[in-house]
């Protein structure tokens, strides 16, 4: 009981913190908080018994090399920002990296739907997790029924008005993250002090479990959002808070992986979309039911802003031959069929897929733009590594069994 209220007045806490106008209206962390809720958000839910069921002992390792694969592809999209995003739609870098970016683009506009039917997926998977209704048959129904439901928020032109909400659902999920993280370090402090740590066998070893890693860039992906903020931050702005949204999203990443990866035994670690969940209630009894409200805050501004993302992104790149009811219609129809043709594991493996898609044409962009400025072949290589990287992530990338 005692250990219940510590967390639940660390979240309420780091809430009323977050909530305060000094902070809340602070430019830079406003600058930081959209990236930094991508990043943290879903993948947050799912990482934890994903990766110590896979890869045991070494699951830190494997949170640390995705969060640099991600960094990495972040730096690609800062080097764009201080490039110009207006100099290179109007052609002033030459006409190839005209095409990649409005290639790149388009697959960012499908990857998009892609990550929505994610979100709404896990938000379906969790609001049922603790209620008589919990079966995969009524979560994707719930999905279906969330898929329709924002389909008409956004052609009656509704998003505006939740948009507002979302620094609040933000905070919530910081906040109950931040709680999450206190009960873990108190719970890993007990099992260290009766030397009960234990390393697990990792599960998948060699060349499946690099792939089934590059299966998840989608769990820290979303520092892009950065770049699509030009409307309200200048570049350099822009540029400083993807970095510390993306340094402070590795540290929590890391320090979640190891309260988690040396605590659990494969037995109580659960290979579902909800499996965190009865890990969790192993930790304190509050535990789930702040997962679950983060997980319905969290999923559903996410889904909404990824909505309105990918219905914009169709009517600019169409010119308006598509307008953004019709994209959200367009978005329903992929998303509410891969909602009942796929479960989230292989959801999650695709969007990954096309988010590598973007990352991979931002680097070749980004290499075509530096010989272009002649900045010397090493960033050039680099650029192309890269490029290459995410074109392997996008062909190798496989599902989690």
């Amino acid at each position: 009981m005692t250990f219940d209220l510590i967390i639940a007045l660390t979240t309420l806490a780091v809430g009323v913190v977050l909530v305060l106008p000094r902070i809340a209206h602070f430019t830079l962390w406003r600058a930081v908080v959209t990236p930094l809720a991508s990043i943290i958000g879903s993948g947050f839910l799912l990482l934890g018994p994903v990766l110590s069921h896979a890869f045991g002992g070494f699951a830190p390792w494997v949170m640390g090399g995705l969060c640099v694969v991600a960094y990495m592809f972040g730096g690609v999209i800062r080097s764009n920002i201080a490039t110009g995003e207006d100099a290179i739609i109007t052609g002033q870098h030459g006409t190839l990296a005209k095409r990649i970016e409005t290639i790149s683009s388009w697959a960012l506009a499908f990857a998009y739907i892609i990550s929505v039917s994610y979100y709404l997926n896990l938000l379906g998977a969790f609001a049922l997790s603790m209620t008589p209704f919990d079966s995969r048959f009524d979560a994707k129904l719930l999905t279906t029924g969330v898929f329709i439901l924002i389909v008409l928020i956004g052609c009656t032109n509704g998003f505006k008005s939740l948009e507002r909400m979302e620094y609040f659902s933000v905070a919530i999920k910081l906040a109950i993250i931040a709680g999450l993280v206190i009960g873990l370090i108190v719970n890993f402090g007990d099992q260290a002090i009766h030397e009960t740590l234990i390393f697990n066998p990792e599960a998948v070893t060699g060349w499946p479990a690099i792939t089934m890693a590059l299966g998840l860039l989608i769990t820290v992906q979303g520092f892009e959002t950065s770049r699509y903020l030009g409307a309200v931050y200048d570049a350099q702005t822009r540029i400083r808070s993807m970095r510390m949204a993306q340094w402070l999203s590795t540290v929590i990443y890391v320090v979640y992986i190891v309260l988690i990866a040396y605590v659990f035994r494969p037995e109580q670690m659960s290979m579902t979309e909800t499996g965190i969940i009865n890990m969790m209630q192993i930790v304190a009894p509050i535990l789930p039911f702040l997962l679950v409200a983060a997980a319905l805050a969290s999923q559903l501004s996410a889904a909404i802003a990824d909505t309105s993302g990918s219905g914009g992104l169709f009517t600019e790149l169409s010119r308006n031959r598509i307008s953004e009811p019709q994209a959200y219609f367009i978005l329903a129809i992929i998303g509410i069929a891969l909602t009942w043709a796929a479960d989230i594991f292989a959801i999650v493996n695709y969007a990954s897929r096309g988010f590598a898609i973007y990352y991979g044409l931002q680097s070749g962009l980004a290499a075509v733009i530096a010989i272009k400025q002649k900045s010397g072949l090493p960033k050039v290589i680099w650029y192309l590594a890269l490029a290459t990287l995410g074109a392997a992530i996008a062909v190798f990338g496989q599902t989690i069994e």
